[in-house]
């Protein structure tokens, strides 16, 4: 699952830094957070090292990537593989929530990395800004760069992990979703009625 997503969720300049977090890049981080986790929430769909899609709401996630899908309804989560037809089920730390869902990586941010505004960029003919996230201690991505439209929906991320780990996704489109049922973050055993239940807590 680590794979995955990184994701989300990984990067390379050596930069000195503050124990600071840069005025810009807070305010920007800020917006794209008000938009990730109020109102209802979103659904993105992606490539990059993976291709799949991903439902948020507020810490809420149920991703769908290759023969992978995976459920969290803010306590447990729920992983099935195709290829297996088997479920792990498990309460997970912080570090592996990261590992799977790049965006939780953002929406707590500030407890767990330094930010670094690098400017208005065009890259691709599009306009964004680029923040680089730093850890503060050791355990979570060694670096992650973030870009963001004018609208503040976050179009890029990379995430490099252990020096040698890479991951990269490229949003192909970003859709609020007011009305989410919460059981869309839920493992629902009557649609995979031949899954092995394998439970790790």
């Amino acid at each position: 699952m680590k794979k995955l997503c990184f994701a989300l969720l990984a990067l390379l300049l050596p930069y000195c830094l503050s124990a600071q977090t840069d005025g810009k890049a807070k305010e920007i981080l800020d917006k794209v957070i008000d938009i990730l986790t109020k109102d209802g929430g979103v659904q993105i769909d992606f490539d990059g090292t993976e291709n799949g899609s991903i439902i948020l709401k507020g810490e809420k996630f149920y991703l769908h990537s290759g023969q992978i899908q995976s459920w969290y309804d803010g306590n447990t989560q729920w992983s099935y593989v195709t290829d297996t037809e088997e479920v792990n089920v498990s309460n997970p730390t912080q570090e592996e929530l990261q590992g799977v869902n790049p965006y939780f990586v953002l929406v707590n941010y500030q407890a767990n990395f330094n930010s670094q505004y690098n400017g208005y960029k065009n890259i691709g003919g599009k306009q964004v800004h680029e923040i680089v996230l730093f850890p503060k201690e050791k355990g979570n991505a060694d670096k992650i760069t973030l870009r963001v439209s004018k609208l503040h929906h976050p179009v890029y991320i990379k995430v490099e992990q252990n020096q040698k780990t890479v991951s990269e996704i490229n949003v192909k489109s970003f859709q609020k979703q007011p009305h989410i049922n919460d059981q869309v973050f839920r493992f629902n055993k009557s649609l995979f009625p031949d899954a092995e239940i394998i439970d790790l807590r």
